[in-house]
């Protein structure tokens, strides 16, 4: 139970990179988008989450951080990405995601 905080704290992180993904993705929808307000907004969310990568990193073996963000963040930007900005799933893709999950239950079942 012990790693359970550390697994935490990198899903919240992950949702933290998708709001920096979310206003990166209104950036691009700009004239400039490297010079509009949501371009530097979404690069300040990103800086951020290094504190709590540090943090996450002294108590977690990398391989498990890395299956644990980006599960979190395929998750997490597919919702953004069907919800916020109307793009369709379709089932290779629903499939997919449940793939990526089945990968998670199997790390922390056997990690």
């Amino acid at each position: 139970m012990k790693p359970l905080f550390p697994i935490l704290v990198t899903a919240g992180f992950s949702a933290v990179g998708v709001l920096g993904d979310y206003l990166l993705k209104l950036a691009s929808e700009q004239d400039r988008p490297l010079r509009s307000g949501w371009f530097y907004v979404g690069f300040a969310v990103y800086a951020s989450t290094a504190f709590g990568w540090v943090h996450v990193m002294r108590h977690l073996k990398l391989a498990t951080i890395g299956v644990v963000y980006s599960v979190s963040m395929i998750l997490l930007l597919t919702a953004v990405g069907a919800l916020a900005f109307r793009e369709p799933l379709k089932p290779p893709e629903i499939v997919g995601i449940a793939l990526a999950v089945a990968s998670l239950v199997l790390l922390m079942r056997f990690a």
